[in-house]
C-alpha cells in the first residue's frame, strides 16, 4: 500500500492552508476497501460506505429508471454530507 500512496493526490486545502479539508482521506480509504481492510476504510473516511451505494445507484439510474430512484438518490446524498460534516467536526474536537 505504501507504493499506491506516493500516486495519491495531495489535498490541496491542507498543503495552502495547513488543515484538512472535508475529503481529506478518501483516496486512502478507497485503498484500504480496495485491499480488503474494511474497518481500516471507515476509520480513515466513513462517509465511504454511503457514498459507493450512492455512485452506483447514480450510475445506475443512468440506465433504468425507478419509480422512487430520485427520493434514494437525495436520501443517500444528504446521508453522506451529513456523515461527511459530522466526522470532520469530529476529529477536530478529538
Amino acid at each position: 500500500m505504501l507504493l499506491q500512496e506516493q500516486y495519491m493526490l495531495p489535498c490541496l486545502n491542507k498543503r495552502l492552508f495547513g488543515f484538512e479539508c472535508m475529503g481529506c482521506g478518501l483516496q486512502r480509504s478507497l485503498s484500504f476497501l480496495y485491499h480488503g481492510e474494511f474497518v481500516a476504510a471507515f476509520k480513515m473516511y466513513p462517509a465511504i460506505y454511503s457514498l459507493i451505494p450512492l455512485a452506483l445507484i447514480i450510475v445506475i439510474s443512468f440506465f433504468y429508471k425507478f419509480k422512487h430512484i430520485n427520493k434514494i438518490i437525495n436520501g443517500l446524498a444528504i446521508a453522506s454530507v451529513l456523515i461527511i460534516i459530522i466526522s470532520f467536526i469530529a476529529k477536530k474536537l478529538i
